[in-house]
């Protein structure tokens, strides 16, 4: 035991800042969670942004913890860790300046970097647990989920007030022939020593309760899509409706916020269903209590019930990319890049023709809702292959919704369109609304 105690030490005398990483980690779960994403390109100015001298210094504190804790690990983190990372997160070590999304626990991105380093500490502590019991040949531990680790919970010492002086009072020293010096150590009381002050009584930590952050934009909205139906009616949003919201909600900002509105509401209705007759506006303002400062944007919402509230999220989620192309930026960075083929100058005139016969409102709304719902880079290439024909995709997954199909897109959409064109279509389509309305 001894032994693997200090092969492990110079890692395991880290595993005490645990706690101290969770605690950071449920705090900025806590203040993220119900943002689109976070809008802070270093740790720097995040910390720098609270007003509070006290928050800004527990904050300071607790990320100062993280990032020594990480560079001390990082390498084993690359090679070791349970959570396999890309070799460019571990090659240099971290500091103020770097990018904020590192200490933020997530399941993707730069934010596993987080995830793994509190993974890697759990399994350090649980792999010198489970050597103590082998070693004393007893089983009495017992187990703490991550949600609920304290100090008390964790291998904790300190290397100069503890380790030290434990190793240098079983030390023997001894004058031999010739005025030499040799020392002699009591490894056996060592290990005990060791073991009863420092790793005895300790429980095995599981992982249940990781704090982990999901943006909204990560979210499984297919599945909170069923739960909502599962709970309450759901009804397409009537076209004057469309009309008024779209006036009313002009510019990016504004598009923005009800879209965030929509999508803490869907989030709630799918926990906790509702009166599909309610409107939208007072289901904010009564029983979320959201309403200060977003009458606006209530007011436009106003034109939906509760039952439209799936309806409003793929309209207002399409606004928002409209919004973005007017802007000149790219509303699909999250879509995979093989989706994103340009359109050969034959298929673009058949496309226009198409144009020229649809309901250009509906198609732009259901294109997209299969984009940002399937052909994101962090879903598997197998399920849609961009060699699939566009028309005969779009259509299966219409239906597959129950929603009723546009005839011309079956019968008049060209066959020759890939699915790999499917973002040069919906930007092609969302031009021409944009010509219609400015003349």
């Amino acid at each position: 035991m001894l032994w693997q105690f200090l092969q492990k030490e110079a890692e395991l005398r880290l595993v005490k800042f645990l706690p101290e990483i969770l605690a950071l980690q449920r705090d900025l779960v806590k203040q993220f969670q119900n943002v689109p994403e976070d809008e802070y390109s270093t740790i720097r100015s995040f910390i720098s942004s609270h007003s509070s001298d006290g928050l800004r210094q527990l904050f300071h504190n607790r990320i100062t913890i993280f990032l020594s804790t990480w560079n001390a690990l990082r390498r084993s983190l690359e090679t070791n860790g349970e959570i396999k990372l890309p070799k460019e997160y571990c090659s240099s070590d971290l500091d103020l300046d770097t990018d904020f999304e590192v200490v933020l626990p997530r399941r993707q991105g730069l934010g596993l970097c987080s995830t793994a380093l509190v993974s890697y500490l759990i399994n350090l502590h649980n792999e010198i647990i489970h050597t103590v019991e082998k070693f004393s040949r007893e089983n009495n531990s017992y187990s703490v989920d991550a949600s609920e680790v304290t100090d008390l919970h964790v291998v904790s010492y300190e290397v100069e007030r503890d380790l030290i002086p434990l190793i240098l009072s079983n030390c023997q020293y001894q004058v031999e022939q010739g005025g030499k010096t040799s020392q002699e150590f009591d490894l056996e009381k060592i290990q005990q020593q060791i073991s009863s002050r420092f790793l005895q009584g300790k429980p095995l930590l599981t992982l249940k309760g990781i704090p982990t952050l999901v943006y909204r934009h990560d979210w499984n909205f297919e599945h909170l899509f069923m739960g909502i139906k599962n709970k309450m009616a759901q009804s397409p949003l009537p076209s004057s409706a469309i009309g008024a919201i779209s006036g009313q909600l002009q510019s990016y900002s504004d598009a923005c916020e009800a879209l965030s509105v929509v999508e803490i509401t869907l989030g709630f209705l799918g926990t906790a269903g509702g009166d599909p007759n309610m409107h939208l506006n007072v289901y904010v303002q009564d029983i979320l209590r959201m309403g200060d400062q977003m009458t606006p944007i209530l007011k436009a919402l106003s034109r939906g019930q509760l039952k439209h509230a799936i309806a409003l999220w793929q309209f207002l989620s399409a606004h928002k990319s409209e919004q973005l192309l007017r802007l000149k930026k790219d509303p699909f960075r999250e879509i995979s890049p093989v989706f994103k083929a340009d359109l050969s100058p034959e298929s673009a005139k058949l496309l226009s023709t198409f144009l020229n016969h649809t309901d250009l409102d509906v198609f732009l709304l259901e294109l997209h809702e299969m984009m940002v719902l399937k052909l994101r880079k962090t879903q598997t290439r197998d399920s849609f292959n961009p060699e699939w024909s566009l028309r005969d995709t779009l259509v299966s997954y219409i239906e597959t919704k129950d929603s009723d199909v546009l005839p011309e897109v079956e019968s008049q959409f060209p066959e020759e369109i890939l699915l790999s064109s499917c973002v040069s279509v919906w930007k092609a389509a969302a031009a021409r609304k944009q010509d219609r309305q400015a003349r």
